[in-house]
């Protein structure tokens, strides 16, 4: 049962253990758009810009969501898109294995923290999948692979 006492956990949750997730899943994406030679800008959260750092733009409301914004590749490839969409899924996932193998040998700690950090890692990993839109021009990640590799459609703009 939810109790006030669980107030501490919620608030380290939604307050820093999502945003941290939101960062690693939306890094990913900028560094396969950067890997293959497009410029990636961060934005985390919505609202008011409180700071923007080396294409890192963080929102008063950080811990809302994030998103990627990418420019032109070296060479256009659909493959290449496709793996710019992957790239959040496959960073948390990378991050869950190093998180769990850390644990595993004995470098962390068996911790709260680290049991909600995988669980909204494959909590966005999960709803990332699904191929439905989200909005106009607001693919999730497996509807932007899909519709890049099927159709040749490219969304340089997606959270």
């Amino acid at each position: 049962m939810f109790t006030f006492n669980d107030m501490v956990t919620f608030v380290w949750a939604f307050f820093i253990t999502l945003p941290l997730t939101l960062i690693i899943h939306t890094g990913g994406h900028a560094f396969f758009a950067w890997l293959f030679g497009g410029s990636a800008k961060l934005t985390v959260g919505r609202g008011a810009v409180l700071f923007s750092f080396k294409g890192v733009e963080v929102r008063k409301f950080y811990f809302v969501d994030a998103a990627c914004y990418y420019g032109e590749l070296r060479k256009e490839r659909r493959w290449k898109h496709a793996l710019i969409y992957a790239g959040g899924l496959l960073f948390n996932t990378l991050s869950i294995i190093i998180v769990n193998g850390l644990i595993h040998i004995g470098y962390l700690p068996k911790h709260l923290f680290f049991y909600q950090f995988v669980y909204f890692s494959v909590y966005l990993i999960f709803f990332s999948m699904i191929p439905i839109n989200y909005g106009a021009e607001n693919p999730s990640d497996g509807k932007a692979i899909y519709d890049v590799l099927k159709h040749g459609k490219v969304y340089k703009e997606f959270y």
